[in-house]
């Protein structure tokens, strides 16, 4: 019964490790759902792991959908950077997708007004 219960107990652990290994949005520049004043020139994204530079992305659209980035993202460590064109008062939005070092995949979604 004890080596059935450790068995377990290893298993539940090894669960929740691999759960810990994404890389999930830690923190953002301009924050999530912020209003800033003047409008940012780039966003900064920070994961709880290391990315997989070549395989993890980041895109800012306008309210139209037009995507404001200036050139590529840069990825270093568990960083994203993303230059912004000069943006006019509204909302746009942020779409990451992260590839941790260890393959896991996340993605997802916030807003930010520039404005008042």
């Amino acid at each position: 019964m004890r080596t059935y219960l450790a068995a377990a107990l290893f298993v539940l652990a090894l669960g929740a490790n691999a759960a810990l290994a994404h890389a999930h949005l830690d923190h953002a520049v301009p924050e999530v759902g912020s209003t800033v004043s003047p409008a940012p020139k780039d966003v900064s994204l920070f994961f709880t792991q290391n990315l997989e530079p070549a395989f993890s992305t980041v895109t800012v659209t306008d309210a139209n959908g037009v995507d404001v980035g200036q050139g590529k993202a840069e990825i270093s460590g568990n960083i994203m950077h993303l230059a912004l064109k000069p943006l006019d008062p509204g909302n746009f939005t942020v779409h990451w997708h992260a590839v941790s070092v260890d393959t896991h995949i996340t993605e997802g979604t916030f807003a930010f007004h520039v404005g008042k």
